[in-house]
């Protein structure tokens, strides 16, 4: 292993196909969020399937917030793994380590601080059972905030479950899932490689590079949950600016999974869309995250991006905002 972000898709490395497999492999890359990990093994413990048909594992990148060790003894009783990681080594290199320690022939990587509901691995299963062409499988989520209440709802992109028309195109403009929905065939991964490139916005890359040689289905039940707080990487890249530097580089890379004849239009509306939704969370960062600043940062860099009617406005609104030193006191936790 070398370089925290690798520039290229790190190898995952083939398994026997004669070699017994477990069909799931749950691999929980974590890092200082022991508050949460409780909840995300529980969510999968009460849908464990047995250790013939599940591997379940914590992949620790050195947290320094308490025992994970420990935590996994008492939460799994034996029946969970756990690696520490030497070094930390970032969230790349952890994810890295993840795909190379499963097992299974599916691999959900689910973050240590989000969690899945009852149903969502019998849903997946049913999927790839019903479809087995596919590369890829994901369930309809929601988010959370750190107590797991429910933020928002998504609106759906598709009413019955199936295989998604034209996915490459929809993915392609704009991140539509989160890690904690998707489940991947890991001969997908062995083919195509790991996440690399960025910090922030690498599922997205990983979702599109799928797409453009896999089929992927979906199903509508909302059955996993993505936690909303500042101290997980989505939350300290949208504080520090780096997540709209990194969704530039994804963009790009992006261009390359496209036929010419559609690189254009989609490159466009990937700009507006993340202009628009950046425009939008920097009232968050104004409000929720009680920092102006950064929140007027964030609004001029979307305005940058792509300066539709809607990022026009948003950004106007918060510059007047700050300029009249306007603060709300009844912030409540909230943003991607």
């Amino acid at each position: 292993m070398s370089l925290r972000i690798p520039i290229s898709p790190p190898i995952i490395a083939a398994i026997s196909a004669n070699k017994d497999r477990p069909l799931f492999s749950v691999m929980i890359p974590a890092y200082n969020c022991i508050n949460y990990i409780e909840m995300a093994l529980k969510s999968v413990l009460i849908q464990d399937m047995g250790p013939d048909l599940m591997q379940i594992e914590v992949v620790d990148d050195c947290s320094t917030d308490g025992d994970v060790a420990a935590l996994v003894e008492t939460i799994g009783g034996g029946r969970v793994g756990y690696y520490r990681q030497p070094t930390n080594v970032g969230s790349l290199r952890n994810f890295e380590t993840c795909l190379n320690r499963s097992r299974g022939s599916l691999v959900h990587l689910l973050h240590g601080d989000d969690y899945v509901d009852p149903g969502f691995y019998t849903e997946i299963k049913m999927l790839f059972e019903k479809f087995p062409e596919i590369g890829a499988a994901f369930a309809e989520y929601r988010y959370v905030d750190e107590s797991g209440t429910t933020l928002w709802n998504r609106e759906l992109i598709a009413s019955t479950p199936g295989i998604l028309d034209k996915w490459l195109y929809q993915i392609a403009q704009s991140s539509m899932t989160q890690v904690v929905a998707m489940v991947v065939k890991r001969s997908v991964y062995e083919h195509l490689g790991g996440f690399y490139g960025v910090h922030y916005g690498e599922d997205w890359e990983m979702w599109t590079r799928i797409a453009a040689s896999y089929p992927v289905a979906y199903s509508p039940e909302i059955l996993a949950n993505y936690r909303v707080h500042t101290k997980n990487i989505t939350g300290e890249s949208l504080l520090s600016g780096q997540a709209i530097k990194d969704i530039y580089k994804v963009i790009d890379v992006i261009q390359n999974y496209l036929p010419d004849s559609e690189r254009k239009r989609i490159k466009r509306n990937s700009k507006k869309n993340y202009s628009e939704y950046y425009a939008q969370v920097a009232h968050k960062l104004y409000h929720d995250y009680q920092n102006p600043s950064a929140g007027v940062k964030l609004a001029t860099d979307a305005l940058k991006m792509y300066p539709s009617k809607k990022t026009v406005s948003s950004a106007f609104k918060i510059y007047f905002k700050y300029l009249i030193g306007y603060k709300n006191d009844n912030s409540a936790a909230g943003g991607q």
